[in-house]
């Protein structure tokens, strides 16, 4: 029979860098968390990723004893800032559509415990932190997120990979409550430009940028489009600014070759013109929570990006849309764009289009050639 001993040398040799045990026992305290603040955390039940269901191992595996937490560090090499400034870190390698990286490494972890008799599940919607937390590999931060205590110099960058198992082993000593200074004046909170974040880890994900970049419907609202600033798909200002992150960030990487490998495709000029055959095959394989259908969300996202750059650079690529995409809620962003550069050719281009332009089209417009003059 296994030991522990065997299974955390088995979670290292897989390139794991750290484990914890905890128990099977339902996470209520989270449970009743997500039942008191269905205003906030409703679209995900809405849209299937049973957050509720997620917090009871036992409804995933009936014989359930042990939930094993492996953390997975993703930051052990630099990204090409090109990258790092309009996605998330965590979603630059991210393999769980191509699983030729981590996927690898959990299926290989999971086989060691089939082949000693072990069986488990991975389930998605378990609530990773909360889990990483009863497993005693760390604690959280202001911002919600969870920070390892023994790796990555007690940062952010990390991953907890819970793995429900039919065996019973020793729980770990959890670690609980937040770990930030007393010294830090909330800098998290304060650099949230969208308010997403309300203090004590919690936060409206409404409100995040990471949310409204993949999941929000519909344009982005006007008071939102200047504080999502560059970012595309996924944010890191809240770990960018933390001091708890400070020491790694401090650390030098080498570039990650993989990732530098696809920077090209994931030029802004590139997003904003592709079609469903250079989205599917270079796109959302890297980065999967908007499906071909959302193209239109992926090009609206970076229209808004180009007019955050102020670039006039990027005229020519905003007015091309109107010649040649049909998705009003792109155009709606090239227009606004436009009028956020606020260059000549600009404002010449939004001229031209008005006449032709019906509905909100035509109020975007409108609203942009105000800005210029």
């Amino acid at each position: 029979m296994l030991t522990k001993c065997d299974i955390i040398q088995a979670a290292h040799a897989n390139g794991f860098a750290d484990i914890g045990f905890t128990t099977a026992a339902p996470f209520e305290d989270h449970q009743a968390y997500l039942t008191d603040h269905q205003e906030e955390y409703g679209w995900a039940e809405a849209s299937g990723l049973g957050l509720v269901g997620g917090t009871d191992p036992q409804s995933f595996m009936p014989e359930a004893k042990t939930v094993i937490v492996l953390l997975e560090f993703y930051f052990n090499e630099a990204f090409p800032r090109v990258m790092e400034k309009h996605f998330g870190r965590c979603y630059l390698d991210d393999d769980r559509v191509t699983k030729d990286g981590l996927a690898l490494r959990i299926k290989a972890f999971r086989n060691f415990l089939r082949e000693n008799g072990i069986d488990s599940k991975v389930p998605f919607n378990l609530p990773h932190r909360p889990a990483a937390m009863r497993a005693g590999l760390g604690n959280l931060g202001k911002n919600g997120l969870f920070y390892a205590g023994r790796l990555g110099r007690r940062s952010s960058w990390n991953l907890p990979i819970a793995v429900v198992v039919d065996h019973t082993f020793e729980a770990d000593e959890p670690t609980a409550g937040m770990g930030c200074p007393s010294w830090c004046r909330n800098a998290c909170i304060a650099a949230c430009p969208t308010r997403a974040l309300k203090g004590n880890g919690s936060l409206d994900p409404r409100r995040c940028i990471s949310f409204l970049t993949y999941f929000a419907r519909g344009v982005t609202p006007v008071d939102l489009r200047e504080p999502m600033g560059l970012y595309v798909y996924g944010c890191d200002r809240c770990q960018d600014v933390c001091p708890r992150n400070a020491a790694w960030l401090a650390k030098p990487l080498s570039v990650n070759p993989k990732v530098a490998a696809k920077a090209d495709d994931f030029d802004l000029s590139k997003l904003l013109h592709m079609d469903r055959t250079y989205f599917e095959s270079r796109i959302w394989p890297h980065m999967f929570y908007m499906s071909a259908n959302d193209i239109w969300r992926w090009k609206m996202n970076v229209a808004r990006v180009m007019g955050n750059t102020l670039d006039p650079a990027y005229t020519d690529d905003l007015t091309r849309v109107f010649r040649e995409n049909s998705d009003k809620r792109v155009k709606c962003m090239a227009a606004w764009a436009l009028g956020k550069i606020g260059a000549e050719a600009s404002r010449a281009a939004l001229k031209d289009f008005l006449p032709v332009a019906e509905g909100q089209v035509k109020e975007e417009i409108a609203s942009a050639l105000a800005m210029i003059e």
